[in-house]
């Protein structure tokens, strides 16, 4: 009686029923809620703001915290945020991220038999971004020191109880640790031993961290007694990290083990303050990062979806699946092939794939019986008045982009054929490529906050996690980012590395309003899966009622009809998957069934929603409810 009563809660969560049961219990708070990837990261955000901090404070805590606890991320990363301003109310975007160093080229990186830069090690490195990203946030929006918001991570570097997953994951990862002899210093205080890593439960220590971080904090304090201002004294910080003695010692480390960053590198970088793109749904305004990151994908997935009555079709129905699978599949393609970094030229058609003429177009090629290997890049120029000066690349590739009335459907193109050549029945049998999913899931953690003032704050940070290469005697991993860079100009003209310029990204914070205020704040890990979860997080949410915990548990599905923007460095470990899905276990057979008829191939996984992390405003009782991922060790405290 007891599994009967499990199973039949479990289905009536996936079904999309208003059932409270869920596996975490959602958090409610008046004040504040505070939500990150790990238990202690989000007591650090709840510390600041018990000390009167705002959203912004709390932010910035938690993710140092992340940083220092390797919570897939380190401090030599990325940040990458979404604030709602209280007092403007307009949502700001935060670039945090760093750029391709001096020396790194395509012949550079060709000349070495690579056709993407390397996952792991020094020349994979792009400048950090994630000590420019704190100080910047922090000084503009905050209202404490810089030394009162590191003083969590600060205590964590002195020494924290390892938690089991971080220590596993340095153990597996030790024999490429061991390349790199200050990687080797901090992971590994056993070796020799069987296990050389730490053990949970242990104290781990990071001494040259922890020296790191007050030496920022000192520049800091010393900026105060003479006087200078608050946000003058955390900008001091910042210029000792990017120009003063840390600059030295991680740039002489970095190039020690071969790596590529210079002193002008990181002198020469900085944050950015952007303006977001957004959409508007149903009369929800929809706000992500710019083209440098792959946010404008769900912008583009919900206009294309936009077209169909998603409501009626059922929660995970086949019909539902099929059509949201291509929608996604449809944005993807056009991701691939057209976002990249709008500081350097040639400039994105950003306009043109975000208006919901484009979108109706694409809409129309959504095949509801069967469906599309054949889906390819769009062209959305004629949207914004001009001429696609890429038609001949597109063609060259194989891809079909006549308008949908002309348009042929059935052929796969050809940058999807090698791998339709050795797809077969085993893999969508049940089993999982576990190099593919790695590179396709490869996770980070995300960061949400609000207050009763009206801050929120949407963060998903990433770069330097393990096996990490630490840049000489700062303690400082670095960041990995390099490998989402093309060399080949074909597969997106406007990504291809250049030094001091910025990899196209998968980090995708996501802040909504409704009616001019906030109504959800939400971000989630896992590499080319962000977006999709976060699109069907907020279906979930807008189109079937869910409420946020719901939301953040409930199965949804995985396209891999994309190009991998992480691991591998030959093409064919990231060619796309033309009609491979990941369902969820518990998906009814029926509909098992019927994606197969379509010609869909699956793969299953128990759990494949996230890990979300989300705040829903509750306007209509002046609280927040707090959504926190039921994957491993996402947690939230709310007030």
């Amino acid at each position: 009686m007891k599994h009967l009563l499990i199973f039949l809660i479990t289905c009536s969560i996936m079904l999309g029923a208003n059932a409270q049961q869920t596996q975490k219990p959602p958090l409610h708070g008046k004040h504040w809620m505070a939500i990150t990837g790990k238990p202690l990261a989000a007591e650090a955000g709840a510390m600041i703001f018990n000390k009167g901090g705002n959203a912004v404070d709390a932010a910035c805590a938690m993710l140092a915290a992340t940083c220092t606890m390797w919570d897939v991320l380190s401090w030599g990363g990325e940040t990458q945020a979404l604030i709602y301003n209280p007092t403007t109310k307009k949502v700001i975007a935060i670039n945090a991220l760093g750029v391709a160093p001096t020396g790194a080229t395509t012949a550079f990186f060709k000349s070495k038999g690579m056709q993407f830069p390397p996952e792991y090690g020094p020349l994979s490195a792009i400048t950090p971004g994630t000590p420019g990203g704190i100080c910047y946030m922090l000084a503009e929006y905050g209202t404490l020191s810089l030394k009162e918001v590191l003083a969590p991570a600060m205590q964590l570097a002195e020494g924290y109880a390892i938690e089991a997953q971080t220590a596993n994951a340095i153990e597996r990862g030790k024999k490429m640790i061991k390349q790199w002899p200050y990687s080797k210093s901090v992971f590994l205080p056993h070796e020799g031993a069987e296990r050389e890593a730490p053990e949970a439960g242990e104290i781990f220590v990071q001494k040259d961290l922890l020296a790191t971080l007050q030496k920022m904090v000192d520049a800091e304090q010393e900026a105060l007694r003479k006087n200078k201002s608050r946000k003058e004294a955390i900008y001091a910080a910042y210029d000792r990290f990017y120009k003063g003695d840390i600059a030295k010692e991680f740039v002489r480390g970095a190039q020690e083990q071969g790596g590529l960053i210079t002193m002008d590198d990181l002198a020469k970088w900085k944050p950015v303050e952007e303006e977001p793109l957004h959409v508007n749904y149903k009369g929800i305004e929809v706000y992500k990062l710019q083209q440098w990151t792959q946010g404008p994908s769900m912008l583009q997935a919900l206009n294309i979806l936009e077209n169909f009555d998603l409501k009626s079709m059922g929660y995970n129905s086949a019909r539902y699946m099929n059509t949201l699978y291509q929608s996604m599949s449809l944005a993807f393609a056009d991701r691939d092939f057209y976002y990249g970094d709008p500081y350097f030229p040639p400039e994105e058609p950003m306009k043109g794939l975000l208006s919901k003429a484009y979108a109706k177009q694409r809409a129309a090629l959504v095949n509801d019986q069967m469906s599309r290997p054949d889906i390819g890049p769009g062209d959305p120029y004629p949207f914004e008045g001009k001429t696609n000066p890429y038609l001949g690349i597109l063609k060259e590739r194989g891809f079909n982009i006549a308008p949908p009335e002309r348009a042929t459907p059935g052929a796969t193109p050809k940058h999807d054929a090698t791998f339709n050549n050795i797809f077969n029945g085993t893999f969508a049998a049940n089993t999982v490529d576990p190099a593919y999913t790695d590179r396709m899931w490869r996770g980070t953690t995300s960061v949400e906050a609000a207050d009763k003032e009206g801050w929120v704050v949407s963060i998903t940070p990433s770069g330097g996690w393990l096996p990490a290469c630490i840049a000489g005697n700062t303690g400082i991993g670095m960041s990995q980012r390099l490998q989402s860079f093309v060399l080949d100009s074909t597969l997106d003209p406007f990504n291809v590395i250049a030094p001091g310029k910025r990899p196209r990204v998968t980090l995708t914070p996501s802040l909504a309003l409704k009616d001019g205020k906030p109504f959800m704040a939400f971000a989630v890990q896992g590499g080319d899966t962000q977006d999709q979860n976060l699109l069907q997080c907020f279906l979930n949410v807008v189109e079937f009622g869910m409420t946020i915990q719901e939301a953040v548990e409930a199965a949804n599905i995985n396209s891999d009809q994309l190009w991998l923007s992480l691991g591998g460095e030959q093409v064919a470990d990231r060619q796309p998957r033309a009609g491979s899905m990941l369902v969820n276990s518990n998906t009814p057979d029926y509909v098992q069934r019927a994606l197969r008829k379509m010609g869909y191939k699956l793969y299953f996984d128990d759990r494949t929603s996230g890990p979300i992390n989300a705040i829903y405003f509750d306007w209509k009782h002046g609280s927040f409810w707090g959504g926190s991922s039921n994957h491993g060790e996402d947690y939230g405290i709310g007030w």
